[in-house]
């Protein structure tokens, strides 16, 4: 199916005449454009032109407030497609792609995409000077290891940004582990919707409270803080994007 049959096809998916909006504002990714939206939520809120989600638009609009020397920036993204990937490759001065495929070994590829598990990267210490994740750590068994990594690959000085679902609360609550390699659930099972995994989901493993900072912390960044992010964008509500520096 043709990416722009795919647009059509997840917009009526989402479609809600009853709410459906257009709004002229602009886009972090791609500058004045029309939003729509399809539904009264957040998820229903699209840039017509790159077809950005409320979660990648705000994290978007914290990487242009935040790093304004991307030229000057290798970047890691924990995707490898989507506008964020594709203003990354047009703004960054390089830019490293991947996704996590179960049945790949990490630094293999499927196709042309490179396989990466956050838990156990392949990149070499200190090679990009930002990495970039949006909704990955929840679906991560150990994020504690998957931080520590993220940290290793960064420079010293190197910035991360990411964005994690944040139930309002100051601790986190561990819905599933794993243990002895069995899937041990603690709560009942939620399923975030993934585009690779679009017939299953993914599973959470946790919700994260405003504690995520103190993990970030402990796992060797020298800052970290969140953000409000998103001012301006048309029915959306600025969120929480979490930046730390090593």
């Amino acid at each position: 199916m043709s990416r722009l049959l795919r647009r059509l096809w997840t917009g009526l998916a989402l479609l809600d005449a009853r709410a459906f909006g257009l709004r002229v504002a602009r886009c972090p990714f791609c500058g004045p454009t029309l939003f729509v939206r399809l539904n009264a939520s957040d998820a229903g809120v699209r840039c017509l032109r790159c077809a950005a989600s409320a979660v990648h638009l705000q994290l978007g609009a914290a990487l242009r407030a935040l790093v304004p020397d991307l030229a000057l920036r290798d970047a890691c993204e924990l995707s490898a497609q989507g506008p964020l990937v594709e203003f990354l490759r047009r703004h960054a001065r390089s830019v490293a792609l991947s996704e996590y495929f179960s049945d790949v070994p990490p630094g293999g590829r499927r196709g042309t995409v490179r396989c990466e598990d956050v838990q156990r990267l392949t990149y070499a210490d200190a090679s990009f000077d930002l990495v970039m994740h949006s909704e990955v750590l929840e679906h991560v068994p150990d994020d504690t290891r998957a931080l520590c990594e993220l940290r290793r690959v960064l420079r010293p000085g190197g910035i991360m940004l990411f964005t994690v679902p944040l139930h309002g609360g100051e601790r986190t609550v561990q819905r599933a582990r794993l243990r002895a390699g069995e899937l041990e659930h603690l709560c009942e099972p939620v399923y975030h919707a993934d585009p690779l995994r679009r017939d299953t989901g993914i599973l959470a493993f946790r919700d994260y409270g405003r504690d995520i900072l103190d993990q970030v912390r402990a796992a060797g960044f020298a800052e970290a803080h969140l953000v409000r992010s998103g001012e301006g964008l048309p029915w959306l509500a600025p969120r929480d994007v979490v930046f730390a520096r090593r």
